[in-house]
């Protein structure tokens, strides 16, 4: 049972990420002061936005230049916490060394970050942003569980540096501060597993993450023949945001939290997003045929393999999110506001053009 006093500061590190905006937001509407750890504090059409966000509320902001890969970066950052956030690690389709662009940064970067906590004598909680991708590779693994959903006891054993080296990058990472946290006793770790993170940005100009390139996709023309109808979990950032700062704040919040709003599939998405907007933007309302995916697929983006095909395209996926609900005091907005409130940011900001 740990407790946060308010009035210390808090690191957030990756600060200007997608799903930190929001944890940032939202600690500074609680009044509390955020150190927010970024590569280069100086870069104000990345800053900006939180400096904004402090301004219009209780809160205060600090900024710290911090490197994932840079040993010992987050001392200064670090300094007084007792609450640590940590969010920063690649999310995206777009590399071309697998190893260099997305383990080590997440393994590394969980690493020296942790490290610092052992270090740091105030810090009493870690929060790290994995993902359940640390604890599946393809929505056919859902039917082989013993539950017959994703729960927290299951680990992702099946991606690799070959296959899905994104998912393999979030299982090594988690693993990693698990077992850093094991081999101390001064701080706890609280471990939140996302499904696929949508909802409105903070920053949309700047937003780089791949869900809003998946939003893109579904609204500039890119599917306007028809969605790969994926298996897959969606939650809204902001009910992710509210599930971080409970596993921060809360007691008694410990070990994995999944955190996914809906069963559901890319078709479904895709068609909510219709309904609000099709009579302006090419959204596709039906999906592609399997077997047109798997012989093009390839072509298109390198993920999309005819092996990922198979074990993902028209295939249902469901996860247990009960433990959120129940011990994170999670409440879930619906997919129709999520989907809505995503694309109409994006059209507001000219991110798709009708």
């Amino acid at each position: 049972m740990t407790s946060i006093d308010l009035s210390k500061p808090v690191l957030v590190t990756g600060a200007t990420g997608f799903v930190a905006g929001w944890i940032v937001k939202k600690l500074l509407e609680k009044g509390m002061t955020v150190h927010a750890a970024v590569r280069d504090p100086e870069n104000a059409k990345k800053t900006n936005h939180l400096r904004d966000l402090a301004k219009d509320t209780p809160g205060k902001i600090l900024f710290f230049k911090s490197d994932l890969l840079d040993e010992g970066s987050y001392e200064d950052a670090m300094k007084d916490c007792e609450l640590v956030f940590h969010t920063a690690s690649p999310f995206t389709s777009n590399y071309k060394d697998p190893q260099k662009d997305l383990i080590d940064p997440a393994v590394n970067g969980t690493r020296n970050v942790l490290e610092q906590a052992n270090r740091t004598a105030s810090v009493k909680r870690v929060v790290v942003t994995s993902s359940c991708a640390a604890i599946y590779t393809d929505a056919s693994e859902v039917a082989q569980t013993p539950k017959g959903m994703l729960t927290e006891e299951i680990w992702n054993t099946t991606a690799s540096l070959d296959y899905q080296p994104y998912s393999y990058s979030k299982t090594l990472a988690e693993k990693e501060a698990w077992k850093i946290a094991k081999s101390q006793s001064q701080w706890d770790l609280v471990v939140v597993n996302p499904c696929l993170v949508l909802g409105p940005a903070v920053n949309p100009e700047t937003a780089t993450s791949e869900s809003y390139t998946i939003l893109k996709q579904l609204g500039d023309g890119t599917m306007k023949m028809g969605v790969p109808n994926l298996g897959l979990g969606i939650v809204d950032v902001r009910d992710l945001a509210e599930a971080h700062l409970n596993a921060g704040l809360l007691p008694e919040a410990n070990g994995r939290n999944i955190i996914s709003a809906h069963n559901t599939n890319m078709l479904e998405a895709a068609k909510i997003l219709h309904k609000h907007f099709g009579d302006k933007y090419p959204v596709p309302k039906k999906s592609l045929p399997k077997w047109l995916l798997m012989l093009v697929g390839p072509f298109v983006n390198k993920m999309i393999t005819r092996d990922f095909v198979k074990k993902n395209v028209n295939v249902a996926w469901k996860a247990d999110n009960s433990k959120s609900i129940r011990e994170l005091q999670v409440s879930y907005r619906s997919l129709e506001e999520t989907m809505v409130d995503s694309f109409q940011v994006m059209i507001d900001h000219n991110l798709v053009k009708g």
